[in-house]
């Protein structure tokens, strides 16, 4: 198995060690895992590039693609983001300090507040995201069209399976 990926290599000890079980899951898990985590490292090195993490760059893109005013309350940034809104609090309090976004009472509720993009904030995601957008064409432009589209298709089935 001189050529064989990782992947294939793990898998080979393992039908070597315990014959019994089949271990070919492994071969799309083990492969996807690895994947994302080579993709992650491509795509957090752009938000890096301009004074982001992962989670600052996440609460930024889903401001801005909300349209103008380019703001949500915390809850709905916990919902459109999918973490915590303790997660989400923290990445405020980051993005505050930067000056990127700004929190205020929502009008006339002094209990309910909104978080908005300012100026610089607009303009940092708007750089940033064209950025990502390069970034992620340029990975995807690895595979061919056709196999963009057949694994796009595939991945939304089985995601589906997950989040119904």
């Amino acid at each position: 198995m001189e050529n064989a990926d990782h992947v294939a290599r793990i898998q080979e000890e393992w039908r070597r060690e315990r014959p019994e079980l089949d271990v070919s899951p492994q071969g799309v898990i083990g492969r996807l895992h690895r994947l994302a985590g080579h993709l992650t490292g491509e795509l957090t090195a752009v938000y890096a590039r301009h004074g982001l993490g992962e989670g600052e760059f996440d609460v930024l893109a889903t401001l801005r693609r909300s349209g103008p005013p380019y703001e949500r309350a915390p809850g709905e940034l916990a919902e459109h983001t999918m973490v915590t809104t303790g997660a989400v609090t923290k990445r405020l309090d980051r993005l505050v300090d930067a000056g990127l976004v700004t929190r205020r009472p929502a009008g006339g509720d002094g209990r309910r507040r909104v978080v908005a993009l300012t100026p610089k904030g607009v303009e940092l995601i708007d750089a940033a995201f064209a950025e990502h957008m390069a970034n992620e064409r340029r990975l995807v432009d690895q595979l061919s069209a056709a196999d963009r589209a057949a694994l796009e298709r595939i991945l939304t089935g089985w995601l589906a399976a997950f989040e119904g």
